[in-house]
């Protein structure tokens, strides 16, 4: 998922000639955005809500009945967290865009490869063998499907998924090789609305298509979200416009329209508590009003350090919680006899824990030479 931790401190751009389209300035702001840490963790916690106390499948087997009897008043809030990767997703647009400002396509790819790749490495291994262990709630996967996952590229493959929220590194590596289109000629204000407008303009028509080949490109379900964060950081860097804040409104309405369809009842999702298409509707555009009020800058003063530290915990948090939280659930609740409240706050917070662990043992240790490695590499940017 995108992070903030690997942006530069400055903003500014630095090495690259003015946009022609758009008058010379300054970023808003310079330094971290750490209320966009804090916000990525939100939408984590959402998500984990979400698989632990909002849905039926294997997180039943692991509380030994439907989460719907042990949380009977949290339990309708809990199905909306899934709704969290759609706020994922507009921050990332944010990110992406401010992060690949200046620089090459062999500068963005080193620092997407450097900073997903290490942790989703452990992540896999890690609950490979686990799942070895104590296959409570799920089989581990043979061992060429579990190289597969090692890839990254389990989705296209038709492999199973080790880890069971991969399938959104899907999603964001489609967007990455979508935007390196706009990072191969220099990003630049004129070029990135562009994007926006052509790919907005673009997922509204695969939409009326339903080719599954024009789909896996266009993504017409997922599109409007990361151009709506790609939209909200021209906003922060260059200051609002009509153009701008009609791309954001636009994008909000079919994202809204693309979660309600998705999400309000559908079939084979798991989900027992039916989903009102007012909230859904609400939560995204509380995503969204979240990540615009980050881009005006009215949350500069929330500069507080743990912010990052939250921040930092986002990612490795996202891939170990579900499988390994489960397993986690099935052996404080039923073979500890732990309560259902206390086991769901104890196996959060060891998930943030080993994702604290991660950060500092993995990410931390093996993302920068990995991405030293890949810039020395022979080529040209």
């Amino acid at each position: 998922m995108p992070t903030v931790s690997d942006l530069p401190a400055q903003t500014t751009p630095i090495g690259r000639p003015a946009d022609p389209a758009r008058p010379a300035r300054p970023a808003r702001r310079g330094g971290r955005l750490r209320a966009l840490d804090g916000l990525r963790l939100v939408a984590a916690l959402m998500v984990c809500a979400y698989h632990y106390g909002g849905r039926g499948g294997p997180v039943q087997q692991a509380w030994g009945q439907s989460p719907a009897t042990l949380f009977p008043t949290l339990h309708g809030a809990f199905s909306y967290g899934c709704l969290g990767v759609q706020v994922f997703f507009v921050i990332s647009g944010f990110v992406i865009c401010m992060s690949s400002w200046g620089r090459t396509v062999k500068e963005f790819f080193a620092s997407r490869v450097s900073r997903l790749y290490p942790a989703y490495w452990f992540a896999v291994l890690l609950i490979t063998a686990v799942l070895a262990l104590r296959p409570v709630v799920a089989q581990p996967l043979p061992l060429p499907e579990v190289l597969v996952n090692l890839t990254m590229m389990q989705q296209p493959m038709g492999s199973g998924r080790v880890l069971g929220v991969c399938w959104t590194l899907w999603v964001e590596a489609r967007f990455y090789l979508l935007f390196a289109l706009v990072v191969w000629k220099g990003v630049t204000y004129r070029r990135s609305v562009a994007f926006c407008a052509v790919w907005l303009v673009a997922s509204v028509l695969a939409a009326g298509m339903r080719l599954p080949a024009v789909d896996l490109v266009v993504m017409p379900e997922y599109a409007p979200f990361f151009i709506g964060g790609l939209a909200l950081y021209l906003v922060h860097r260059f200051g609002g416009n009509p153009t701008l804040w009609a791309i954001v409104a636009m994008s909000w309405g079919l994202g809204q329209y693309q979660a309600v369809q998705g999400l309000v009842s559908p079939p084979g999702t798991e989900v027992f508590h039916h989903r009102s298409a007012w909230v859904v509707t609400a939560v995204i555009t509380a995503g969204y009003l979240a990540v615009a009020v980050v881009a005006l800058g009215w949350l500069d003063r929330a500069d507080w350090r743990w912010l990052t530290v939250a921040g930092a915990l986002t990612y490795p948090f996202y891939l170990v919680h579900e499988h390994l939280g489960w397993v986690v659930i099935e052996v404080l609740h039923r073979r500890l006899g732990l309560s259902a409240h206390p086991t769901l706050a104890a196996t959060a917070a060891g998930m943030l824990l080993l994702a604290w662990l991660v950060h500092r043992l993995v990410e931390r240790r093996w993302g920068p030479p990995l991405k030293r490695a890949l810039l020395r590499s022979p080529g040209r940017g």
